[in-house]
């Protein structure tokens, strides 16, 4: 019986041990390896197979690619003006974002294609083979793109290929220098001296699990983006491990005193607030709705009673010192009223301009 009861503590100490902190995150959730980034290939196509919505008229522009098209197919060389007034192609752009860690010879990626003429539509067309190239000239080529087109959304003139570039060409990201560090670049919604410092600070505190002198220092923060990081000798001939490992290193999240921060997107609708963001009394209307905020609360009386009305909205901030209200606790009384988003975006650029909005207003 009290060997059970060892074992069973033994079990209970290994799951406490094992278990991630609460409100963890890892280093690779905060920066990216310097060197690491997504690159584009672009290069110009025709796109093939329209009924009649392609370019058309008098379009000499796009003759020209159809005509070098049929001769290199073993056709001849067909007569410019005829070939312009055809109206089943297209001239295109083809661009294709590759992935941040780079690519092999044979990957595929989904390329976008976007009219360049007078097409009035892709729809049902197919682009034909075309090479994509570098950013940069004399790169050579790097992909070869073509596959079925489909619209995106309400645009008829431009649309995705999905996995329609393969590569023949790989594309290495070099992270680690001649002086064997690598650079950690923290990402921007993080980006300030404590949270660098902090990395910093929690590498060197971890180094103990490397294969290195406790007498030297890995990391050190270089400005509000960059922690420089020496990679250990013995894992110089093989990085890879070090990196793993390095990146797999745990921070304690309300240790990054992360800024208050308002981001909307007018175009999609979309809003996205950090816990932190607070904002002072006002009084805001749009349309048919009041936004007020009082602080503190005043007591209902003859001579000034209190109105409850569907189109009114209160935020009491009584008891908070600094007599702020959390603008989480706004937007939650706003979709309670079922307000368009569209609404509630007007709501805080009213506060914004007022000045009672406490954080960075971010419009994308």
């Amino acid at each position: 019986m009290r060997l059970q009861n060892i074992i069973g503590a033994l079990l209970a100490t290994v799951a406490l041990v094992a278990s991630p902190v609460l409100g963890a995150v890892s280093l690779q959730e905060l920066v990216r390896l310097e060197g690491y980034g997504s690159d584009e290939i672009w290069g110009l196509g025709l796109v093939l197979g329209l009924e009649g919505t392609g370019d058309g008229g008098d379009m000499l522009a796009n003759a020209r690619p159809l005509a070098q098209l049929m001769e290199r197919g073993g056709n001849a060389l067909p007569n410019l003006e005829e070939l312009a007034k055809t109206k089943s192609a297209a001239l295109v752009m083809v661009t294709a974002k590759l992935p941040a860690e780079g690519v092999k010879r044979g990957d595929v990626v989904d390329v976008q294609v976007q009219s360049m003429l007078t097409a009035k539509s892709l729809q049902g067309g197919r682009l034909f083979l075309a090479p994509l190239v570098g950013p940069m000239p004399g790169q050579g080529v790097f992909a070869m793109a073509s596959g079925d087109v489909t619209l995106d959304g309400l645009t008829r003139t431009s649309g995705r290929v999905r996995g329609g570039a393969r590569m023949i060409a790989d594309i290495r990201k070099d992270v680690v220098t001649d002086r064997g560090t690598i650079r950690l670049t923290v990402r921007p919604q993080y980006a300030s001296w404590t949270t660098t410092t902090l990395i910093a600070n929690q590498v060197n505190q971890d180094k103990r699990g490397f294969l290195t002198d406790d007498a030297l220092r890995l990391a050190i923060a270089l400005d509000e983006r960059t922690v420089e990081v020496r990679i250990p000798e013995p894992y110089l001939p093989d990085p890879s491990g070090f990196i793993a490992d390095l990146l797999k290193v745990q921070f304690d999240e309300s240790l990054l005193s992360l800024p208050a921060r308002v981001i909307v997107n007018e175009a999609r609708g979309q809003i996205a607030i950090s816990g932190n963001v607070t904002f002072s009394p006002a009084a805001v209307s749009h349309a048919n709705l009041v936004v007020t905020v009082v602080t503190p609360e005043p007591t209902a009386t003859a001579l000034n009673p209190r109105v409850e009305t569907r189109s009114l909205t209160s935020v009491d901030t009584t008891g908070d010192e600094r007599s702020l209200a959390k603008l989480s606790d706004l937007m939650d009384a706003l979709r309670q009223l079922e307000v368009p988003v569209r609404d509630q975006i007007a709501i805080l650029h009213q506060l914004h301009k007022l000045g009672a909005l406490h954080g960075e207003f971010i419009v994308e």
